[in-house]
């Protein structure tokens, strides 16, 4: 082989290493995020669930009021 032929070859295996090392830390980063991800579902889930009671005991306090009597008239001045 001639010397710009193995110029070539190391050249191509050092950016298919490069390219190689660019992927494992992409897929680390994947794997944190996945799992990031995965905590924040759960902590929508516990909030949706507390926003529900939450909503149901307003509404067990006030059981005659409606949303359109939540809606005060502004004041005169406007």
């Amino acid at each position: 082989m001639t010397t710009e032929i193995l110029i070539k070859i190391i050249e191509l295996q050092e950016n298919v290493e490069a390219l190689q090392s660019r992927n494992a830390f992409q897929d680390d980063v994947i794997d944190q995020l996945n799992n990031e991800l995965a905590v924040h579902q759960l902590e929508i889930s516990d909030l949706r669930a507390q926003l529900k009671l939450i909503a149901s005991r307003v509404q067990d306090n006030n059981p005659g009021q409606t949303q359109a009597q939540d809606v005060e008239p502004p004041p005169p001045h406007y």
